[in-house]
């Protein structure tokens, strides 16, 4: 969809911030019965990833890894990717979001 919309360039990194949020939402954030949803929105200036998932009462966070540890780095890799990335309340859940800025 990304190179689609002529973004090839942030195709991967596009890629990449939705496995990290998606894996987070199924592992962290769903119930029985209700998934998570993925959302992606062109704007000129930036391209924003959501996903969203029914468990806003499971704050995110990004965690402490030790250096043998085989998971926990996700939100670490979208907060490098990410020109800005942060979650917003749903009335049932929360979105995790994720901005790639992009040049004018």
């Amino acid at each position: 969809m990304v190179t689609e919309w002529g973004r090839p360039s942030h195709a991967e990194d596009t890629a990449l911030i939705v496995s990290e949020l998606a894996t987070n939402a199924l592992l962290h954030g769903c119930v029985h019965d209700r998934l998570f949803q993925v959302r992606l929105v062109l704007t000129e200036k930036v391209l924003r990833i959501e996903v969203s998932d029914p468990r806003g009462d499971r704050p995110v966070r990004v965690r402490t890894t030790e250096r043998t540890d085989t998971f926990g780095r996700g939100l670490l890799l979208v907060d490098h990717l990410a020109t800005r990335w942060g979650t917003a309340p749903r009335v049932v859940g929360k979105t995790v979001f994720a901005e790639l800025a992009l040049a004018l």
